[in-house]
């Protein structure tokens, strides 16, 4: 069985999700809110689901069991993951989100939200827990339920036309990579009602996995010949459940997330920001905020939000190096009190960063150059199995002469940090991150340095160095 929790929510194989596993990690969702006192029997849940083949059933399997544990389900139908977030925090309700976000379309996972948000690394032990107890009775029912799709994306689009004034996008030029994101249709007619000048780009009825973090060099040649051949000032897009943000310039080329949180975390005036430690490290000297740094996923940001608020700071938000943005406190914008959303959002740092591109009349490529953080690159080894990354990990922090005898091709090691993966800062300044992935077989390299051509170089030199490890 393929199935484990990762940086955000249950993922596994497809086929290993459908039918009875899936019916198992439901009820014991529920048997989880019923049991902490988080929901009683007979409380609404919501379900909303991606555009992949397998979520429609997956998410009436998961009708059927939660049902069936006591509680009412209402199907949501296909949405972006933060709106029906938004929705289940207005009905103080919990959800579940069938989505692999930006995995393969042969995999799928399931996103839990309490009736207060996201669940906490805590949760995720009780709920698999509960399932290996209810795994040898489980029956499988496919089940329907009351649909509010129209209404929680209405309650989404509402809040994302209140954010900025009218017409400030007026003057763009704006392509939608519709692919097969969840937010396509919602991203134009946000983007229509700012005043933009829209158009629709490579929409698919077949899954597209699009990863925002590590963008592929197909993903790279389209948005490159759109931006032109349409003279685009900007194209955007999200991941397949439309948490996470993609904003390339007006050359086609893509605004790292990390980047796009900086400058939303600027706009919103935050007093906290907490991020993980994979996003740009100039971030500290970017803005009159504090930062927090934490463990790569959103429940560790979370976690790190909830700590700023308890210290009596306001003014909190939090990001990741992939775009999701995330907002522990409420913020006044446009004259009205936006409420929190504390679970990864693509659409407020998208409108943020198009607010400022049409606010200072110049493009995307000038505002990015002009924070000077050290150039960032990443990508990813797929179909790389999770014993070779563990073995790796394990070799490269068993002694300092391994690491330093590993890494002797691409320089010499000054200090490291061990918060999540191995971060390596060299001598030279420039640093080098190996971190496996939570959620899929798959090894991360992170990398910065002085320049965009130093930055390649070295992303392209840690990736042979993994991928010729052992």
């Amino acid at each position: 069985m393929s199935l484990k929790f990762g940086t955000s929510g249950l993922r596994g194989l497809s086929q290993d999700l459908k039918g009875k596993a899936s019916a198992i990690y439901a009820t014991a969702f529920a048997r989880h809110l019923l049991t902490s006192g988080q929901a009683k029997a007979g409380d609404p849940i919501l379900i909303g689901q991606d555009f992949r083949d397998s979520s429609p059933a997956i998410a009436q399997t998961c009708i059927g069991a939660l049902a069936a544990a006591g509680l009412k389900p209402i199907d949501c139908g296909a949405l972006p993951t933060p709106a029906l977030a938004l929705y289940s925090l207005s009905l103080k309700a919990a959800a579940l989100m069938i989505t692999g976000s930006h995995i393969p379309a042969d995999r799928n996972g399931i996103k839990f939200y309490r009736p207060d948000g996201e669940i906490d690394k805590q949760d995720e032990t009780a709920i698999a827990d509960l399932a290996k107890t209810v795994e040898g009775d489980m029956s499988v029912i496919s089940a329907s339920a009351e649909n509010r799709a129209d209404e929680a994306n209405a309650f989404f689009f509402e809040r994302n036309a209140s954010l900025l004034p009218e017409n400030s996008l007026s003057g763009l030029k704006i392509g939608v990579y519709q692919h097969s994101t969840v937010a396509r249709d919602l991203f134009v007619n946000v983007l229509k009602h700012y005043g933009a000048d829209v158009l629709s780009l490579g929409r698919s009825e077949i899954f597209i996995p699009v990863d925002t973090e590590a963008v592929s060099t197909d993903t790279l040649k389209k948005l490159k010949a759109w931006s032109a051949e349409h003279k685009l000032d900007a194209i955007i897009s999200a991941d397949g459940d439309g948490d996470r943000p993609l904003l390339a310039d007006e050359h086609g080329d893509p605004l790292r997330g990390d980047l796009i949180g900086l400058i939303t975390a600027n706009f919103l005036k935050a007093d906290v920001v907490v991020t993980p430690v994979t996003s740009n490290s100039g971030i500290e000297d970017s803005g009159e905020f504090e930062v927090l740094r934490t463990k790569v996923g959103s429940p560790f940001v979370i976690a790190g939000m909830e700590e700023a608020l308890s210290k009596g700071n306001e003014g909190v938000i939090g990001f990741e190096a992939n775009g999701g943005f995330l907002t522990a406190s409420p913020f006044t914008l446009n004259g009205k009190t936006v409420s929190a959303l504390p679970t990864r959002d693509c659409f407020l740092p998208l409108l943020a960063a198009l607010k400022l591109a049409a606010e200072q009349k110049k493009p995307l490529s000038e505002i990015a150059a002009a924070y000077k953080l050290p150039v960032a690159a990443a990508d990813r080894l797929q179909d790389f199995a999770q014993e070779k990354s563990a073995a790796l990990m394990e070799h490269l922090r068993s002694s300092r002469t391994n690491l330093e005898s590993f890494l002797k091709p691409v320089g010499a090691v000054k200090e490291t940090s061990d918060i999540d993966g191995l971060r390596v800062t060299l001598k030279n300044g420039d640093t080098i991150h190996f971190r496996p992935s939570g959620n899929a077989p798959e090894m991360r390299c992170y990398v910065e340095a002085a320049n965009e051509d130093d930055a390649d170089a070295l992303l392209n030199k840690g990736l042979d160095l993994i991928r010729n490890f052992g």
